[in-house]
């Protein structure tokens, strides 16, 4: 997997669009009820059941000042999961509040938490509510994934 981050960030129409791309790992549970997380580190834990992909290409730390402008002013994002042939929707929201600060963690909320590792809050799923026939594809850690955040429309 390139380890290198090329720029991926587009607009389409109004949209602001990032992509990050990571793997599976042997010990992806998804069994966390109120968040869902993709991480840059290289290992995961069993008690990591909110990380769906690790070795992302991207951190917070490393989405365009455009696209975290937007998410402060409180914009809905769309999260597209995409595994192969198979794809899952998050819809979450951006806050003010958020401080979109970190190095490695990019971590979606079904609360109102923030703290650096926060993308966003109020998702409609975390972990455990993702597709299962995506969270058996990302058990292998040849499993590639990419994720799409999309800046809906105001």
């Amino acid at each position: 997997m390139r380890r290198d981050v090329e720029n991926t960030t587009s607009s389409r129409g109004n949209r602001l669009v990032e992509v990050i791309r990571c793997r599976g790992h042997e010990n992806v549970r998804a069994t966390h009820k109120s968040t869902l997380e993709f991480t840059k580190e290289d290992y995961l834990t069993p008690r990591g059941d909110c990380i769906l992909c690790i070795e992302a290409d991207k951190g917070i730390n490393d989405l365009s000042e455009d696209f975290k402008k937007a998410l402060r002013k409180g914009r809905k994002l769309l999260i597209r999961i995409r595994v192969g042939e198979l794809s899952d929707e998050v819809l979450a929201e951006g806050s003010p509040e958020l401080i979109l600060d970190h190095p490695y963690s990019v971590v979606v909320r079904k609360s109102d938490y923030i703290d650096a590792r926060t993308l966003a809050i109020r998702a409609n799923k975390a972990a455990k509510d993702i597709d299962r026939r995506i969270v058996e594809l990302l058990r292998n850690p040849e499993t590639r994934v990419e994720i799409e955040l999309i800046i809906l429309d105001g």
